[in-house]
């Protein structure tokens, strides 16, 4: 493959694979199952980066492995009533198409595993995004780097992985132990538990104890803001996780934090400031059919003006349809959006300049990008909507 007689672009992805593990003290490459491919917004490609992607299409990067994609920056059918500008749209189609071109499944979700993309326990595999990282590894027990865009695609081209960090045992061990000291109610307490972590341990795998009985959509949360306010790519939870009780007899002796309803009030008026108008946006990641059962039954019979957008996958889009929750959101005046999310749109061009969410990730990017921002649960923030 090193001599070209793939393509010309495997060639060149698997030099980048192994300069990678040069730099990293890898001893050699492992084979890796699948890949999950981040930098597909065109907001965070631009030209440079579309054009790259053309290149390596056109010098015959073709997936061997299954490999999806991250969201793009827009509903790929809905992007006008987004309110989506022409030129943006254009260059996020031919993002699209050059994924498609190497073999690439535009599955455009945070949430793979929402869709049937679902690691075994224990396999190797390349996952770019960061929420999905946080899940692959700590709840399915998968085991992948906190990759980026061009290293997942060369993976998912060359079926292969230096082996180094997550992908060892030795490096998926706790360094951190986190006394849940507050039971836990809501999914954005454990939205709130991961931001309050990932800021005070920055990369340092935690170890939770007292996490209690999280549901799918309270463990999505949790991995997604450990990854944004930190760099955590792995956790282990008391009861919860595969590997945790393999882990016990690595916490002797390590540090221990706590955290409390305190630090959760604390860390919820970090990220909220009064609003005037703002959108409610909840799907970051991605929202589950459970997530838009509860958001049609709180929303039914109302009259939002536009004023709720959510967001999820294709997939679940599909199952929410079927099941009648799209159809009641956007009766009462909502808006269900594919493909995207608020963190990869162009919510700036788009007129946004104030949000209300239940997620952590998404008051942190929002606030980042300059827009004043609230954050409650699902419940309060649709009994403060109009209507």
């Amino acid at each position: 493959m090193l001599a070209g007689e793939d393509s010309p672009a495997a060639a060149k992805l698997l030099e980048l694979l192994v300069a990678l593990g040069e730099v990293f003290g890898a001893e050699r490459l492992v084979t890796v199952e699948s890949a999950h491919i981040s930098g597909v917004s065109y907001k965070n490609l631009g030209e440079a980066g579309l054009e790259w992607l053309e290149e390596q299409a056109d010098l015959g990067a073709r997936a061997r492995i299954r490999a999806t994609l991250n969201p793009a920056g827009m509903d790929m059918d809905l992007w006008r009533e987004m309110g989506v500008p022409e030129e943006f749209a254009e260059g996020q189609r031919r993002v699209i198409e050059a994924f498609e071109m190497m073999d690439v499944e535009p599955t455009c979700t945070c949430t793979p595993y929402l869709i049937g993309h679902i690691p075994k326990f224990g396999s190797q595999v390349a996952w770019a995004e960061s929420s999905a990282v946080c899940f692959s590894n700590s709840v399915l027990g998968a085991r992948t780097n906190r990759e980026s865009g061009p290293t997942t695609i060369a993976s998912a081209v060359t079926g292969l992985a230096a082996l180094y960090g997550y992908r060892l045992d030795e490096n998926r061990r706790p360094g951190v132990i986190v006394d849940v000291e507050e039971v836990l109610m809501t999914t954005m307490d454990y939205s709130a538990l991961g931001y309050i972590t990932g800021r005070r341990l920055g990369t340092t795998v935690p170890y939770f104890r007292r996490l209690g009985r999280p549901s799918l959509e309270a463990l999505k949360a949790l991995g997604a803001a450990c990854a944004t306010s930190g760099g955590i790519a792995l956790w282990h939870g008391e009861g919860v996780t595969p590997e945790a009780g393999v882990m016990e007899e690595h916490l002797a002796g390590l540090e221990k934090i706590v955290v409390g309803r305190g630090d959760i009030e604390e860390a919820a008026a970090w990220l909220t400031r009064p609003l005037n108008d703002p959108v409610t946006v909840l799907g970051c990641p991605h929202s589950t059919l459970g997530e838009l059962r509860e958001i049609a039954g709180l929303v039914k019979g109302g009259d939002l003006e536009g004023s709720l957008w959510v967001f999820t996958s294709r997939g679940v889009y599909a199952e929410a349809v079927e099941a009648g929750y799209v159809g009641v959101i956007e009766e009462a005046g909502g808006r269900v959006y594919r493909d995207t999310c608020m963190v990869v749109a162009p919510v700036r061009e788009m007129g946004w300049r104030e949000v209300a969410t239940n997620s952590f990730k998404a008051a942190h990017y929002m606030a980042n990008m300059g827009l004043e921002t609230r954050i409650g649960t699902i419940r309060e923030l649709l009994s403060e909507v109009p209507g």
